[in-house]
């Protein structure tokens, strides 16, 4: 009888179906490991027009009857017949270039998923997750106990409590219990020991801090800017961002858009312009001689990658240069990606040190409150002054004004006379100028305008030639190229350029100065050590302007004497006069007043807009009553201490938006200046869930990336949530 059953055993075992072949799980990987590099998504490294990560395309009509895949006839399908070949210059993959045949448990597995109708699966990543139906109990509980019997693991036994405690302490914190939290949870026999023993770790300073650190790898951060100078900067204000979203357990959604775009939120608040710092946390680099586009599209290229890891998990750097060869990405995705952080008003070349724009003033809670306090008065006594404009109104029109030349003098260093002014032909001093004679002896101190130091230079000129030196060091050795006003190709040029060194401020005007004409030209420098400090000005009106190099990182010497007219080897053609220099940055209104001649007493009926301001500003510095002028005083110290202060608070580098979109292209095989067809900001083509209504910013971005119809994201990450 037992010989009888095991005679009809294999017929049942035949009679019974085979196990069905999952795609995702066993032949997408094989695909993938062994086909998709010459038939899957990069179309310029397809060897052949079969292509087998899209369906539609392995079971097409490959011409002449020839189909990769002809579902249920694993005989009549170009892929079987190919991996069974004992052709070498048939079989695949293909043995004449060096690769192995599949082994016989592939080629089985293959055959049998044809044979089933070769269905294909959407990638279960790209596919939106569905809740399961809840479990009763512990839902933790249930689906582990579930996969452990599926093994046929069991449970490890209930820890100790002693050992519970280290172990959940140094999970939540980093760090072990100390013996007092110890001794606390051992002496606790109540029911909910554990529950109040995890409810005070998560509510310590120290998993806030072992939660942020994960994020903030994964945000590339650093105290330094990378590369080989990787000089420091200041971007802990967003590190302690990270750390209080944690420590309040702030939802992933608005964890993620703040950091991506909190700028483009309505009203943004300051803490939402500080969690865009998390895209600011690139390398950058402060190497001198580089192309500033090359590393600004890196920098942009960064963001696209970062995201696509971070929220996405993709590997969407793979298509920069090419279509992914084996995720369904093209290069155009990338470059769609890319065109989200294409548009942030930054360079490639950054300093050494410090932060570079956009930035923003980042006060803590403290130094804010003191900030507010200090604006509370500043507004209290501008509106006292306002209140006071009748008075001061009537005092201007009891003031007789002076018959003598009135310049803005408020900080002045010194004023244009004969005795130092050139007039005509202008040739070098020899020795120490008689400006520099005057300044050692009224105000030895002045002028050594460092990189720090703020400053106005003004001057009538005539110039005759497109070139020349109005004022000058005596250093200036390379035409003009050192610190000082100058001439340009007949453009108005302002050098603050450390000796001997190509470090420093070059800003000129867009407009030429007009030859053969007086004219007055001034340029203001704010201190700042940035070349936007720089305001050009001719005739008293601010001129749109060209930055030819911003790298104000190093002081300037300040051993020679000024000269006006005339460098060591560059000379002005034509003629200057009232040559001015101020110890500080003057206003815009009190530049325009400079081209003005006339004194204060002629300027009495004149109705031109600029002559009544000099008017009411020579009235304030000359005529102004005693109480009226203590209180214009006050609101100056105000606004000193706030400025003082305001130098005391940190930065943090943040994202934000130019004006203007900044156009974007595919770059051919990366090059940043190798462009290809232009781009717009948009998401993946395989991937779902775009709601036509989301701007095609960076606030789209976010909120796609965290919508329930992006199957990604839930995959990817956990978030701060508990």
């Amino acid at each position: 009888m037992r010989n009888f059953a095991a005679l009809f055993l294999p017929l049942v075992l035949c009679a019974q179906d085979p196990p069905k072949v999952q795609f995702n799980r066993q032949i997408r990987p094989l695909l993938s490991d062994r086909c998709f590099a010459c038939h899957g998504p990069d179309q310029n490294n397809r060897k052949s027009p079969l292509r087998l990560d899209r369906e539609s395309d392995a079971k097409a009509d490959l011409g002449q009857g020839r189909r990769g895949i002809v579902p249920g006839y694993p005989a009549q399908s170009g892929l079987y017949q190919r991996i069974t070949s004992t052709n070498k210059g048939q079989r695949m993959p293909p043995g004449y270039a060096g690769h192995d045949a599949l082994p016989a448990e592939q080629i089985a597995l293959l055959k049998r998923w044809i044979e089933q109708g070769a269905p294909y699966e959407a990638h279960y990543s790209f596919v939106p997750p569905q809740r399961p139906p809840a479990p009763t109990g512990n839902p933790i509980d249930y689906f582990i106990g579930s996969r452990l019997a599926k093994e046929g693991l069991k449970p490890a036994p209930p820890a100790d409590a002693r050992t519970l405690l280290r172990r959940v302490t140094l999970d939540l914190t980093g760090l072990p219990p100390t013996p007092g939290e110890m001794e606390a949870f051992l002496a606790d026999q109540t029911p909910t020991a554990y529950e109040k023993a995890v409810d005070r770790l998560l509510a310590s300073p120290r998993y806030a801090e072992r939660m942020a650190i994960r994020w903030l790898e994964a945000a590339r951060y650093a105290d330094t800017n990378g590369y080989q100078s990787d000089g420091p900067r200041d971007m802990w204000r967003w590190r302690d961002w990270v750390i209080d979203a944690f420590s309040k357990n702030m939802p992933f959604d608005q964890f993620t858009i703040e950091q991506i775009a909190g700028d483009l939120l309505p009203h943004p608040t300051l803490s939402q312009r500080i969690a865009t710092g998390f895209h600011r946390n690139h390398r950058t680099t402060a190497e001198g001689g580089i192309v500033d586009e090359e590393f600004r599209v890196e920098y942009v290229a960064d963001r696209a990658e970062t995201t696509s890891t971070v929220w996405l998990g993709l590997t969407l750097g793979c298509a920069r240069c090419h279509d992914h060869k084996f995720d369904p990405l093209a290069q155009k995705d990338f470059y769609s990606m890319f065109a989200f952080y294409n548009n942030v008003p930054e360079r490639g070349f950054v300093w050494n040190f410090g932060n570079e724009p956009p930035y923003i003033k980042a006060p803590l809670p403290d130094q804010k409150a003191k900030l507010d306090a200090l604006d509370d008065r500043i507004a209290q006594q501008r509106t006292k002054l306002t209140s006071l404009e009748p008075a001061i109104a009537k005092a201007q029109s009891k003031w007789t004004p002076t018959i003598e030349p009135w310049k803005v003098n408020e900080g002045l260093v010194l004023e244009g006379t004969k005795d130092f002014t050139c007039v005509g032909k202008c040739a070098p001093f020899d020795g120490q100028s008689m400006l520099e004679r005057k300044l050692a002896k009224e105000a030895p101190d002045k002028p050594k305008f460092n990189n720090q130091d703020p400053f106005t230079f003004a001057a009538w000129i005539k110039p005759e030639t497109g070139k020349g030196a109005i004022l000058s060091r005596a250093e200036d050795e390379w035409e003009g190229q050192q610190h000082g006003l100058y001439v340009v190709d007949g453009k108005l040029r302002l050098h603050i350029v450390f000796r001997w060194s190509d470090l420093g401020a070059r800003v000129e005007t867009k407009v030429p100065l007009k030859l053969g004409a007086w004219q007055h030209v001034a340029a203001t420098y704010d201190g700042g050590m940035r070349a936007a400090g720089i305001h050009l000005y001719v005739d008293g009106i601010e001129q749109p302007v060209n930055v030819l190099f911003d790298n104000l990182v190093w002081p300037i010497e300040n051993k020679y004497p000024w000269r006006i007219g005339a460098g060591a080897s560059l000379r002005f053609e034509g003629e200057i006069t009232e040559t001015l220099i101020y110890n500080r940055a003057l206003a815009p209104e009190e530049v325009g007043t400079l081209p003005l001649k006339e004194t204060p007493a002629q300027l009495v009926s004149s109705r031109i807009p600029a002559a009544q301001a000099k008017l009411h500003m020579a009235f304030l510095e000359l005529g102004l009553p005693a109480d009226l002028k203590r209180e214009r005083e006050a609101l100056f110290v105000l606004e000193r201490e706030r400025s003082k202060y305001l130098e005391t608070v940190s930065t943090v580098m943040v994202m934000q938006e130019s004006p203007e979109r900044r156009q974007a292209y595919i770059l051919k095989r990366g090059a940043y200046d190798q462009h290809g067809e232009p781009v717009s900001p948009a998401i993946p083509t395989s991937l779902p869930g775009w709601q036509p209504e989301w701007p095609k910013n960076r606030l789209g971005l976010a909120r796609w990336i965290v919508s329930r119809q992006n199957p990604l994201t839930a995959r990817v990450t956990s978030g701060p949530s508990t």
